[in-house]
């Protein structure tokens, strides 16, 4: 019998928010996949990541990522303005971006798809309808859809 390894998913958040942030996380963790989580305080520390410039230059530390999870609200560069610079990227226009933001503004949803953007959630108040809906985030993009290998 073979044993069929499960390939580690990396995934960059893009948030501001450590309460946040480490409901994310946590609320990945309990779907049970290989993951790695990068995660940016800033939409330029996020393209640092993305265009490995310093720090993180090493690209078997810090890997193209298989999703990125992108606030709207970010100090430096905000959300919008990042996920336009990625998909005018040839090499990261196929990452799937999801917005995950406290945002209900039809304005910025319209300008999320507008610049590509894979799928608009709106944070839930509430730890446990926010972790419901990490959890079927996790749940949709990594058991569920199909990305592309590397």
């Amino acid at each position: 019998m073979q044993i069929e390894l499960t390939p580690m998913i990396n995934i960059l958040l893009v948030e501001d928010n450590h309460d946040h942030a480490e409901l994310i996380r946590r609320s990945l963790k309990s779907i049970k996949i290989q993951s790695q989580i990068f995660h940016m305080e800033n939409g330029e520390k996020a393209l640092d990541y993305l265009l490995n410039r310093s720090p993180f230059e090493d690209h078997e530390e810090f890997p193209v990522p298989h999703l990125i999870i992108l606030d709207i609200r970010l100090p430096l560069m905000n959300g919008i303005e990042f996920l336009n610079f990625v998909k005018q990227k040839e090499r990261l226009k196929e990452i799937p971006v999801v917005i995950l933001s406290t945002s209900r503004s039809e304005e910025d949803i319209r300008q999320a798809y507008q610049y590509h953007a894979n799928s608009y959630l709106v944070k839930p108040t509430g730890s446990d309808k926010f972790s419901t809906l990490i959890h079927d985030l996790g749940y949709y993009w990594f058991k569920r859809n199909k990305l592309p290998k590397d």
